[in-house]
């Protein structure tokens, strides 16, 4: 377009960050990988999330009998199975601390590691 008073023809499409640029100049092709990237980050802090509230729930001496703590407790027995008894002190606080924590943190640097990886995709 020679004169910038023409209009833009109707099968074109206005791109201002570029050729196939959508938001932010990114391309159009990776949105499918970001959007995978962030459910995979989310889904990490979510898990991280009900671990560490778990553990904070269980120092503070909130009402075992409470639906809410009873639900929050399910979540992190299901999320760290896998990991329970692996420390076995006779300290109940530091002992729930590490067998819920060390899943948290595996949970975040997986997720997010896995996520970083997808986006570059």
């Amino acid at each position: 377009m020679s004169n910038p008073h023409e209009p833009i023809p109707a099968h074109d499409t206005y791109h201002p960050y570029g050729h196939n640029g959508g938001a932010y100049g990114r391309n159009q092709d990776g949105a499918g990988a970001n959007r995978a990237a962030l459910i995979i980050h989310t889904l990490a802090d979510i898990a991280a999330g009900f671990l560490g509230l778990w553990i904070l729930l269980y120092l503070l001496e909130a009402n075992q009998g409470n639906v809410f703590v009873g639900f929050v407790h399910g979540m992190a027995d299901f999320l760290a199975g896998w990991s329970q008894d692996i420390f076995t002190m006779k300290l109940e606080g530091l002992r729930v601390f590490l067998n819920y924590g060390l899943p948290a943190v595996i949970y975040l640097l997986l997720g997010h590691g896995i996520a970083a990886r997808v986006r570059r995709l």
